[in-house]
């Protein structure tokens, strides 16, 4: 947050032909929208943060953790191998089984509604837990199974759902099924250089994921 703030401030101080980037147009709207003047530097971070997250941090967990199913079911890289056409539902699978989001998203509810057989009053705390939805099985045959044959739609909530889908999904796929193509194409003897119960997992982050994944191929 200190960060982006600062570099704000950086391109505030630029003539307006030399600011660029995301950041030099939030530091021109500043300037030149009037609906954007109330805006302080720290709401801009915050948006430039959560952009970072999005275009950043999700693509880099998402391989992670699909490298990580991947090479504890030595059967699926091959496969992959022998079917690329099936690439894009392997896209869609591997963020239904591995949720990197794996912290319940809290919500307010705007009015009464019961969840099930829970009332849940207007103004009450409600934590989404994401992972539960991925693996209903009166949504999904089989949800504990990894599936990378798995028909029809795969209507998991990796990507959010209704107006807080993710704008960026289109691009966050094909940027999966892209690196994933290139790794089973160029990495064949791709596996695990340590056991998985000694990988040590990071706390305090957005993102569930391990500090490191040490591979060998």
């Amino acid at each position: 947050m200190g960060y982006f703030a600062e570099q704000l401030g950086v391109r505030l101080a630029l003539p307006p032909e030399e600011r660029t980037g995301l950041l030099g147009r939030f530091a021109g709207l500043k300037e030149a929208d009037p609906e954007s003047a109330h805006l302080t530097d720290d709401m801009f971070a915050t948006v430039a943060v959560s952009f970072f997250g999005a275009g950043a941090v999700s693509p880099s967990a998402f391989l992670t953790l699909a490298v990580l199913a991947l090479l504890q079911r030595p059967e699926l890289l091959p496969y992959l191998r022998e079917h690329p056409e099936r690439m894009g539902r392997a896209v869609d699978e591997l963020p239904r089984w591995n949720l990197s989001v794996g912290d319940g998203l809290p919500r307010i509810a705007l009015a009464d509604v019961p969840v099930g057989e829970v009332p849940v009053r207007e103004g009450e705390l409600v934590l989404v837990l994401l992972e539960g939805a991925n693996f209903d099985p009166e949504a999904f045959e089989n949800p504990d199974e990894l599936d990378l044959e798995r028909e029809g739609p795969n209507a998991h909530l990796a990507f959010g759902a209704g107006r807080h889908f993710c704008p960026a999904s289109a691009l966050g796929r094909a940027h999966a099924e892209i690196a994933l193509e290139v790794l089973v194409e160029r990495l064949p003897g791709l596996r695990l250089a340590v056991p998985p119960e000694n990988l040590v997992w990071r706390t305090g982050f957005i993102e569930r994921l391990p500090e490191r994944l040490p591979v060998a191929w």
